[in-house]
């Protein structure tokens, strides 16, 4: 049985971790550098860095910090934000990064992910997928594909797209819920559940979790391969052993 992973996020804006409801409403949550001195020391699986603005802004992430980050942690890591080209991956990979987030360069240019997952193997490519419910009715669910860190609608069904960057050769999905992002209420069960069961490569579960048991549900109900978190870890609502204790004890298979 493969293990769960707990993956603590670092949303990045002006060099300083952010965290907001539904991708906007941004507040300060501290230092990007030492808040991955502090996950590496909690013992999290992997840590995911994403330059939340670089995209929209139309500019790369700051490779600097990703060197500070690299040079901080022992764990595997990985970098999304205004990556838009092969050398922007290899530049990433150099400075310390495992694995690269590409989200709206993807969209823009899908053969992209194919380029990347040939040059630099799929283990380093993960494709993040922003979306929000479009269609909830008794007799279906459907979800749209959002770019530009959630700025700009593409009409592109989430689930076709995670299945289509599958066979581009993404080696990762990072899922996140647009709709529950920040407001604590637990992961979009129905969305990752749609999209893991779609896909044979690993899907993160990422926005909305409020609680241990929402961490629960999104690795069972939801079938994720690791769940992504951010704000209960940042506030020190809960800690990383306290959430791996937690999910051990409910029987999920988890890491260390």
């Amino acid at each position: 049985m493969l293990t769960k992973r707990i993956i603590p996020c670092l949303d990045i804006k002006d060099g300083r971790v952010v965290k907001g409801v539904n991708f906007i409403n941004l507040k300060d949550a501290g230092d990007a550098v030492e808040n991955a001195k502090y996950y590496d020391k909690e013992g999290a699986d992997e840590l995911v860095f994403l330059d939340i603005t670089a995209s929209h802004e139309k500019r790369g992430t700051t490779v600097e910090l990703v060197k500070k980050v690299a040079d901080t942690v022992f764990l595997p890591f990985t970098v999304g934000g205004g990556i838009r080209t092969i050398d922007d991956i290899r530049s990433l990979l150099n400075a310390g990064c495992d694995k690269v987030s590409i989200n709206t360069a993807a969209i823009k240019d899908p053969d992209f992910v194919r380029r990347s997952s040939s040059r630099f193997g799929s283990q380093c490519i993960v494709v993040a997928i922003d979306a929000k419910c479009r269609v909830k009715t008794r007799s279906k669910q459907a979800w749209e594909v959002f770019i530009n860190g959630g700025r700009t609608s593409t009409g592109i069904d989430a689930v076709a797209w995670a299945r289509k960057m599958e066979s581009y050769g993404a080696g990762e999905i990072l899922l996140t819920s647009m709709d529950y992002d920040g407001t604590k209420e637990g992961y979009d069960i129905d969305l990752t559940a749609a999209v893991s069961g779609s896909v044979r490569i690993p899907v993160i579960a990422s926005g909305g979790a409020g609680s241990l048991e929402h961490l629960y549900d999104a690795l069972t109900d939801g079938k994720a391969d690791a769940v992504l978190a951010a704000s209960i870890f940042h506030y020190r609502e809960y800690r990383v052993k306290e959430t791996k204790d937690y999910l051990k004890k409910r029987g999920v298979a988890i890491r260390g």
